[in-house]
């Protein structure tokens, strides 16, 4: 928990603050207390960094397990890190993982917790928005915790002696309750149409290009073709007049 603190406000924050000058809009939409989920756009490594910084609260994020299962003294600094920074370990490798994921975070609602996630599920390959999994609508249905949409947003802007850096803004939305859907937990239709909504204020918020496509399937495509990710995403999105009768096949999305 300390360690949390002094990566906020000795070792990160104060640096990151003097070279990105990260500004915050919309900070009045997150609790004060009490459970919510903090669904972001993701774009960079950096973006768990910036997002926290703007707020009072710690924010826990759910991270992949082997971020805490090295070994040796480089092993234990890493587990420690993110452990510190207000990281939690999912384990990514099983079939039934994504329900896993899922019930870590419910749990840390269920905490009053403050949990930050990437409905996408990965770093956008090109910058553009992609389809989201639909294990942020399950949290919220079970929990009834509201959802705040978020964009962390970068632009570039040009230093002396010709160098660039990035002007770094985090928008926050107005939060999102689904209170409307009540015992419906589970309802494939009821989880895409929840995670659609939340995708489309994220989408404002960041102004990006949304493409109804997930942005793990562009990324395995682009491994094993060679291909840039717009030629990968021409060839997987469907006709305009199909994208909206498609259902997730699991409910992780």
């Amino acid at each position: 928990m300390l360690f949390y603190w002094f990566l906020k406000y000795v070792a990160i924050g104060p640096v990151a603050k003097l070279v990105f000058r990260p500004r915050a809009e919309g900070r009045e939409h997150v609790p004060a207390g009490g459970a919510a989920i903090l669904a972001s756009n993701h774009l960079a490594a950096s973006d768990w960094i910036f997002m926290p910084m703007c707020l009072r609260r710690r924010v826990t994020f759910l991270a992949k397990a082997e971020y805490f299962t090295g070994r040796g003294l480089k092993g234990r600094l890493r587990r420690a890190f993110f452990a510190g920074a207000g990281q939690v370990p999912i384990d990514r490798s099983s079939a039934t993982a994504a329900e896993g994921a899922i019930r870590t975070g419910i749990q840390m609602l269920e905490q009053g917790r403050l949990l930050g996630i990437y409905p996408e599920g990965t770093r956008s390959p090109d910058g553009r928005l992609y389809r989201g999994k639909t294990g942020v609508a399950r949290m919220a249905l079970e929990t009834g915790a509201p959802v705040i949409p978020l964009a962390v947003c970068y632009t570039p802007r040009r230093m002396p002696f010709g160098s660039k850096l990035v002007k770094v803004r985090v928008r926050f939305g107005e939060p999102l309750d689904f209170s409307r859907y009540e015992g419906l937990a589970g309802d494939r239709f009821v989880e895409r149409s929840i995670t659609d909504e939340i995708m489309y204020e994220i989408m404002t918020l960041s102004g990006q290009e949304y493409v109804d496509v997930y942005g793990a399937t562009v990324k395995t495509a682009m491994t094993s073709t060679g291909a840039a990710a717009a030629d990968v995403v021409s060839g997987l999105q469907p006709p305009i007049d199909e994208a909206g009768d498609r259902a997730p096949d699991t409910l992780a999305g």
